[in-house]
């Protein structure tokens, strides 16, 4: 670790959960971060900020100009820009040292059995119930932890599914792919523009924390903020074995 380095990173240094050896974990990780919008942009900054190395971003999507109520990655120079490479230069201007890989691109299965193995932890920020299940089904097959938020009007969620351990759930056990699925979307419902900057800050700790080494992590509970009344509740998320995805269901 350089003299710049050791500055940069002093404050996550000082915590013994993390230290020199968890930072350079840090530097040394690679981050799938699929979603560039009001969860990832929070997700993919913090993310730069306390120095993963490699970030791969994906998402197909443009910056518009209702995107920059709540998505902070973004600003008025790059409406028409992809949200990816939009991310991309935000994280450049705060972290120059962070490799960044900008996919303007849908997160299909393919693309994901191509990206899912090379990356430490997967975060889920899209907005979509199909590429969830997609994400979900990719990190089963290939063993990496799945660090899962959503975001909607007021609501908002936030969990880990990690098929590294035989006690944790996938997405899928929790909300099966079969099942009747109504898709909103902040376009039509609205959203609290904080709200996706508390989820996604939320998602970005858990990704830390589970590359660095730095603390237990959310799998098998799942986090629902009432941004209201400001009211967090717990949800305990056992695994099923019948599930289709990760369960006798899937063999």
């Amino acid at each position: 670790m350089t003299d710049d380095q050791l500055l940069r990173y002093s404050r996550h240094i000082l915590l013994d959960e993390i230290g020199i050896e968890g930072q350079q974990r840090l530097l040394a990780a690679h981050a799938l971060v699929i979603g560039a919008g009001g969860l990832g942009s929070p997700v993919a900054l913090y993310l730069a900020t306390a120095g993963v190395g490699h970030i791969t971003l994906v998402d197909p999507d443009t910056v518009d100009l209702t995107n920059l109520q709540r998505q902070i990655a973004h600003n008025m120079q790059r409406i028409g820009q992809p949200k990816a490479a939009s991310a991309q230069q935000a994280i450049a201007a705060i972290n120059p040292e962070v490799q960044v890989t900008p996919l303007a691109q849908r997160a299909d299965a393919a693309l994901l059995d191509g990206l899912v193995p090379l990356a430490g932890v997967v975060i889920d920020c899209c907005d979509n119930f199909a590429t969830r299940q997609a994400i979900n089904a990719a990190c089963v097959r290939h063993g990496k932890p799945l660090v899962s938020g959503a975001a909607i009007r007021f609501d908002g969620q936030v969990s880990v599914f990690d098929p590294r351990d035989a006690a944790s759930p996938c997405y899928a056990c929790v909300f099966p792919p079969d099942s009747e699925f109504e898709e909103t979307a902040c376009a039509t419902m609205g959203v609290f523009a904080p709200l996706v900057g508390i989820i996604g800050a939320m998602q970005a700790a858990e990704a830390l924390k589970l590359l660095s080494g730095g603390g237990p992590s959310l799998a098998g509970r799942m986090l629902m903020l009432d941004g209201r009344a400001m009211e967090w509740n717990e949800m305990k998320v056992p695994r099923n074995a019948q599930c289709a995805v990760c369960g006798s269901a899937a063999q």
